[in-house]
């Protein structure tokens, strides 16, 4: 009795630090991020229906790619100035080890209710455009999602301030765009690239192993801005 009791118990604890969390993290402004990103798919998808243009699971991945960036970007641009407006960090610092057993499951739940909200777009898109694989879509989606996630975050412990870390990251998203056209474009080194559209003079085998060297690039470029953050956010005096 006393075990079910105990079970009960860690799991209304759970629940109310999850629910306290993901109050904190994404605040009262998330919503208007969610609905932009919804009103932007729809309004490219209806853009391209009216252009006639040719509708596939590419065609797809570039419409949802965009909606995603705009739901990670609140969460990880203004985690931090959250914390802070909500005076939890001088808390939080006196958590020991706090950067892992807070930050860390922080950003595990983003990106967790960041896919969910990602599998949803690919359903509706799935259901009025074009029939995709829902899952496969918004996994290969999640790979820039939280790459540039990761990087905002990274940029949020060594700048401090929401408006300005939205800032860099801004800029630094024209850059990347500029970039993919002139110098990365159908490279490994392209944060954007489609592994759904393949060029029509490139052969199969050379495109899926490209897509492979992407992802692995993309994946270490977020484990090591996640660990840089993380490493950031020790220096307590920088944030207190």
């Amino acid at each position: 009795m006393s075990n079910n009791f105990d079970i009960k118990n860690r799991f209304t604890i759970f629940r109310k630090m999850v629910g306290y969390n993901l109050k904190i993290i994404f605040a009262n402004k998330f919503i208007w991020f969610l609905l932009a990103a919804f009103a932007f798919f729809v309004f490219f998808a209806v853009q391209t229906i009216l252009n006639g243009g040719n509708i596939s699971e590419g065609t797809l991945y570039n419409l949802l790619i965009f909606p995603g960036i705009l739901l990670i970007f609140y969460p990880s641009v203004f985690g931090i100035q959250n914390d802070d407006d909500s005076r939890m960090l001088e808390i939080l610092f006196g958590i020991p080890n706090y950067r892992y057993k807070v930050w860390l499951v922080r950003l595990i739940m983003i990106y967790v209710l960041i896919f969910i909200i990602i599998i949803v777009f690919a359903a509706v898109a799935s259901v009025l455009l074009y029939k995709i694989n829902i899952l496969e879509m918004s996994y290969q989606l999640m790979y820039p999602i939280v790459f540039l996630g990761s990087m905002a975050f990274m940029f949020s412990t060594l700048i401090k301030n929401g408006n300005g870390t939205a800032v860099v990251m801004i800029l630094i998203g024209v850059a990347l765009l500029i970039l993919k056209e002139d110098v990365f474009e159908r490279t490994q080194w392209d944060i954007f690239l489609n592994p759904f559209q393949i060029p029509n003079n490139l052969n199969e085998v050379i495109w899926l192993g490209l897509i492979s060297k992407n992802r692995i690039f993309l994946g270490i470029g977020i484990l090591v801005f996640i660990l840089y953050g993380l490493f950031n956010l020790q220096k307590r005096e920088k944030f207190i």
